[in-house]
């Protein structure tokens, strides 16, 4: 086990969600938002494979990430579906596309949400103080 390379990976989840939480906030553009949740659910998925000491995949494809993790942690399908609408955050809303639409506030929220909840659980099946991260 390596806590300390899981703490490391969850204080640039800490900083991607509060980023996203202060321009969720601040009403800025949910697509720069989007990034900041993919990026947070992305690193905090990385973080048992630091804590365990296995490779750290260089992909953003939060699907093989989720793969990767199944044995930490379980997913429900509402889960699965605000994986897939982050996934597409850091795909579709990165670069720019011929007439995109910004996603809504409302599933920005509700990613946001789950971010955060993530985050939490994560913190609590590694047995990581919050304190620590801030």
């Amino acid at each position: 086990m390596n806590k300390a390379s899981a703490i490391e990976w969850l204080k640039k989840v800490y900083h991607d969600i509060k980023s996203a939480q202060i321009l969720y906030e601040a009403n800025h553009y949910t697509d720069s938002i989007g990034v900041d949740l993919h990026y947070a659910i992305e690193k905090t998925f990385k973080t048992f494979l630091a804590y365990k000491n296995k490779k750290i995949l260089k992909t953003h494809d939060l699907h093989i990430l989720r793969n990767e993790i199944i044995d930490y942690i379980s997913f429900t399908l509402d889960d699965i579906k605000i994986i897939n609408m982050a996934t597409d955050y850091h795909i579709e809303e990165s670069y720019p596309q011929y007439d995109r639409q910004l996603p809504s506030r409302e599933e920005i929220k509700e990613v946001l949400v789950f971010a955060e909840e993530l985050f939490d659980k994560v913190c609590d099946i590694l047995d990581i103080d919050k304190s620590e991260l801030i």
